[in-house]
Formats: C-alpha cells, sequence, structure tokens
C-alpha cells in the first residue's frame, strides 16, 4: 500500500521535475540573457532597501553599472546590514514583501559564525536546485524509482539551533526543507525530521542505521563523504549492538539521544526484526564484518561531494560500497546552490545560471585590491576562477572564497568543478579553517606557554580522521621536548575549537584528528619561499609566507627533524 502510494503521489512530482529540469537545460543555451535578467530582477526588487539606496540600485541600468556601484566584499562587509535584519530591520537589505524565514549559519572568516538571511525566494531557489538535480540523479539510475521512489539515507541538521533577538531561527538550511517536504515524499526519506534534535553525531549515525538498515535503501547522500564513512564504519564497531537492537526492538541506552525524540522514535523502532537480526549475523560469521556492500544489495548510488580534498575520502568507497557510481550534489553552500551536476564520476556541475547572478576573478588577479570580473558566458574552458554570485540572501558580489575550474559548458552555461576553499582557507571535513583563525590561535597559544616562535605554517595532513600539522623550524623552538610539544599542539587545537565553531563540531565527534606540532629542519622556510616563488614567478619584494596552506600534498616538501614532533 506504501508503495502504491508514494508512486501515485509521486509520479506528478515527478513530471513537474522533469520539467524543470528540461527548462533549466533549455535555458543553459541563453545564458547570458538569463544572467543579464536576473541582475535587473535582484537589483530592481530591493532598490529600496538601505543596502540598495546605498549603492545607487535606482541608477543601475547595466553590469557595468553595478561594478562601479557595488564592491566586492566578504561575509563582514554584508554583516552590517545582516545584523540590521536580524535585529528585524529587513529593509537594511530587502525590499517590501520580503520575508526571512531563517539564517544559515555557518563558520564566518573570524570566532562569529555567519548568519545568512534564508528568503523565501531563497528557499525556492535552493529547492528548485535540489529537485533539478534530484530528478536527473534518479532518472540516470531507474532501479531508484522503478517501484516508485527507493528510501533514501540522508542526514539533515536543526534549522532551529538557536533564535534572533526578533524570534527568527537560526540553523542548518537543509532542516528547514526537509520539515517542508511533501509528507509522502518524506516517508521514503530514512531519517525524519525529529532526528534533527539529536546533537551527538555517533548517536546520529547509529539512529541513521538503526532506522534504515531493514529498508531496501537506493541511494545514501551526505554533503561530505566523511559522513558516509562516518556512518558505515560506526555500525561495523557495533554491529552486535545493532544486532541485538533490531532483535529486541531498541534503541541502545548508550547512545546520546534527547528523550522527546526517543519517545518520537518510538513506533518506527519498536517492531521486533529477527529475520533482519538474522541475516546480518550470517554477514557477520561469513566476512567477519558489517558492510553496506553486503546488507544493501538494493544501492544504486551515492552523492557527495567529490572535488577538492575529497578524492581521499572517495579512494576508500570501495572497501565499504564496492563499485557503486558517485554522483556529486554540486556546489552547495549556505550562501545557495550555485552548480547542478547532471553526470556522476566528476565534480563539475552546470552554472545556475536562472536564480543568482555570477562574477568571476581569474585566479591570477586574486590578490589585486579591483581585479577585473568576467561574465559567465565568458569563462575560459580550464581556467581556474574565484565565484562571485549575487543572490536572493541580499549578498551582491560577495566574495565566498571558492576557487573553481571551469571545465567546459552546457549550452553557454560553465560546467565548473569545485577545487579549494581559496588561497586562506582549509576543508577538509567542512570545518573551514580561515589563516585569520589560524594566526589568532596559534598567537594565543605561544603567548600563553611563552613560546618565541615566529615563524610556522599550518597543514592539513591526511589519516584517519585526518588532522592538521603544525610546522615550525626548530631553532623556533630549540629546548624543546615531546612533552612540551604535545603542551603546544593541545594548546593551539584549543583555540581553534574556540574560533571556528565547525573546527569544534568535527573536533568533537572525531571526523577530525588533534593538531599535531611537528619540527622541520633549520632553513625550510627559505626553501619553502624559494619554491613557491618559482611557482608564482613572483618577486621577493611581494612575498608574503602563508600561515595556512589548504594543500594536502605540501607536507612531504618539507624535512621533518627525525623523531621529534613527528606522530
Amino acid at each position: 500500500m506504501y508503495w502504491m502510494l508514494l508512486k501515485a503521489a509521486g509520479t506528478p512530482v515527478a513530471r513537474k521535475a522533469r520539467a524543470l529540469a528540461a527548462e533549466f537545460r533549455a535555458q543553459t543555451h541563453k545564458a547570458g540573457e538569463f544572467q543579464a535578467l536576473r541582475l535587473q530582477e535582484l537589483i530592481g526588487r530591493n532598490a529600496d532597501s538601505q543596502f540598495g539606496r546605498d549603492h545607487h540600485f535606482h541608477e543601475i541600468k547595466s553590469t557595468a553599472d553595478f561594478r562601479r556601484r557595488v564592491p566586492i566584499r566578504g561575509y563582514d562587509g554584508h554583516e552590517p546590514y545582516i545584523a540590521k535584519v536580524r535585529a528585524g530591520d529587513l529593509n537594511a537589505l530587502f525590499g517590501p514583501k520580503t520575508d526571512v524565514l531563517m539564517f544559515a549559519m555557518t563558520s564566518g572568516t573570524t570566532a562569529q559564525p555567519k548568519t545568512i538571511p534564508i528568503t523565501r525566494e531563497a528557499l525556492n531557489n535552493y529547492r528548485e536546485g535540489w529537485k533539478i538535480w534530484g530528478i536527473q540523479a534518479f532518472d540516470g539510475h531507474p532501479e531508484m524509482m522503478r517501484k516508485g521512489l527507493k528510501p533514501i539515507l540522508q542526514l539533515v541538521s536543526n534549522w532551529k539551533e538557536q533564535y534572533t533577538p526578533g524570534g527568527i531561527p537560526c540553523g542548518a538550511i537543509t532542516g528547514l526543507t526537509a520539515a517542508m517536504q511533501n509528507p509522502l515524499i518524506r516517508s521514503s526519506y530514512c531519517m525524519p525530521p525529529v532526528t534533527m534534535g539529536i546533537k551527538d553525531i555517533e548517536a546520529k549515525y547509529y539512529t541513521a542505521l538503526r532506522l534504515s538498515i531493514h529498508r531496501r535503501v537506493g541511494a545514501i547522500m551526505a554533503a561530505n563523504p566523511s559522513t558516509l564513512l562516518g556512518i558505515v564504519k560506526l555500525i561495523d564497531r557495533e554491529k552486535e549492538t545493532l544486532i541485538r537492537d533490531l532483535r529486541n526492538g531498541t534503541l541502545d541506552e548508550r547512545f546520546q539521544i534527547p528523550a522527546d525524540v526517543r519517545r518520537a522514535l518510538h513506533r518506527k523502532i519498536k517492531k521486533q526484526r529477527p529475520e533482519v537480526a538474522g541475516h546480518l549475523e550470517e554477514i557477520v560469521q561469513r566476512t567477519g564484518r558489517l558492510l553496506p556492500k553486503d546488507y544493501w544489495p538494493s544501492l544504486d548510488f551515492l552523492a557527495n561531494w567529490t572535488g577538492g580534498t575529497m578524492g581521499a575520502y572517495l579512494k576508500q568507497y570501495p572497501e565499504h560500497f564496492g563499485n557503486l557510481p558517485v554522483r556529486d550534489i554540486g556546489l552547495i553552500a549556505s550562501e545557495g546552490r550555485f552548480t547542478i551536476p547532471i553526470h556522476n564520476g566528476t565534480p563539475g556541475g552546470v552554472l545556475d545560471i536562472r536564480r543568482h547572478y555570477f562574477e568571476f576573478i581569474p585566479e591570477d588577479q586574486a590578490h589585486l585590491e579591483q581585479p577585473e570580473t568576467v561574465e559567465a558566458v565568458d569563462l575560459i574552458e580550464g581556467r581556474n576562477y574565484f565565484i562571485l554570485p549575487t543572490t536572493a540572501s541580499g549578498l551582491y558580489r560577495y566574495q565566498i572564497h571558492d576557487l573553481v575550474r571551469c571545465t567546459g559548458f552546457e549550452g553557454r552555461a560553465p560546467v565548473l568543478e569545485f577545487l579549494s576553499k581559496g588561497a586562506h582557507i582549509s576543508s577538509l571535513t567542512g570545518e573551514k579553517l580561515s589563516e585569520f583563525q589560524v594566526v589568532s590561535a596559534v598567537n594565543a597559544a605561544v603567548t600563553g606557554l611563552g613560546l618565541p616562535v615566529s615563524s610556522y605554517l599550518l597543514l592539513p595532513s591526511w589519516g584517519d580522521p585526518p588532522n592538521y600539522s603544525l610546522l615550525i623550524e626548530s631553532r623556533d623552538l630549540p629546548n624543546s621536548n615531546p612533552a612540551s610539544l604535545e603542551r603546544l599542539s593541545r594548546s593551539v587545537d584549543s583555540e581553534l575549537q574556540l574560533a571556528n565553531q565547525e573546527y569544534e563540531n568535527k573536533r568533537t565527534t572525531l571526523r577530525l584528528g588533534p593538531v599535531v606540532t611537528r619540527l622541520i629542519t633549520d632553513g625550510s622556510w627559505d626553501e619553502f619561499k624559494k619554491r613557491r616563488l618559482a611557482r608564482s614567478g613572483g618577486t621577493a619584494e611581494q612575498y608574503k609566507k602563508p600561515c595556512l596552506l589548504p594543500d594536502l600534498h605540501a607536507l612531504a616538501e618539507f624535512r621533518l627533524v627525525d623523531g621529534v614532533g613527528t606522530s
């Protein structure tokens, strides 16, 4: 009966989504026209806002006018206006009849989290992008919808983590979209919205598998592949607990699940499933492990980011999932969805030219105070750019620090591949550490410990889990020993957690390991400078040594002092 209802409800939903996807593909052939139109819509709608008046929106008649009137700026440049919106003054950023449903929270480049206004239009844009992505992904794997939509395992976060003084919720936009799903469509998702209330990450992972392992799951979706690996690795460790819970119709009390969430989930977990428990026991007896490639032969594909540093995680997929196809979910942030991948096995996605206006800074101009920007239709295949969106969330020429590569075109809309979070922002598991945060954390740590450190570099290090290595020349710590290096590592790690809430979350949930201080040979910084200048072609006078590099391969270029500071 369930599948009949879902199929009956899903068919018109699928037809609408296919029509939307077809419309999008057609619009890519007129990408330039749609971009110009979108800019004028956004400018005209908010011309009477404080931001619009401050930047003379009424005088903007062209993209050239827009560039002259509105400077490129990051979140900090928008924050004074956003602060007024948080306080209830919507006119600071928006025109009349605009409502703000929530603020999406994410790490800023300072200690304070960013709060991005999510208007009704911004939410609709976000949901439309998912519909286009979803129907193409499902149609690309016909088994997903052959007898109605197969169950989907996707974790979402709470959209009501806190509230502004005016009572507007702040949290994750994924939670709001889940809460607004059609009830019948929502029933195909294994995790009900109430599970947003589970804050402990292991409890959330365990609950996800407890609610889904008996179902014929067709797809698993998460932004970061570390989440998928975290779920399946936990269940392999907790296989005896899971089998017992399935047999008894329980949810183990060891996991930190709020009482109200447990009560709400009782109906879903109270049914005893001895046949499923027996099947899992047979798998464990035969293989010694409990892996999704054995208990979920129904899986059709996985969905998560595949660009940037994600490749290191994807190498672990075959061990756990077999040779399943992986589809990138696109360049998505709290600020909006910017690309829509339409093929498996590539991080490239088609720029969403319908709902945002975009400019791009060529990579070689990123250091300029006033770089020349490029229109979407004028990108050059094979070149790298920093993306500057203008959105319905009140962001204009927004420097999000995402470096992308143009890998081709769909019609006249560029296909973009995410490369990294800017030159001075690192994100292994979504923590988005900024150089500002690193400098503040290390300075606080060395000052507190009375250490004479004058130069350092923080680098991402791959491992299980990954972590960050703090490199310091041995002459900067002449009397160091393993104990003193450990104290410095702990202090820097603590300061980073104070500076960045997402780094703290990844550390608390063990998705990131602790900082490790590593001593490098004297003269390493001079050699490092020579290498960087040789690559960039810059001059020594212009050189500025970074304190953070988002490069997983950079650590291999340094000579470590044997036996000291290494893990």
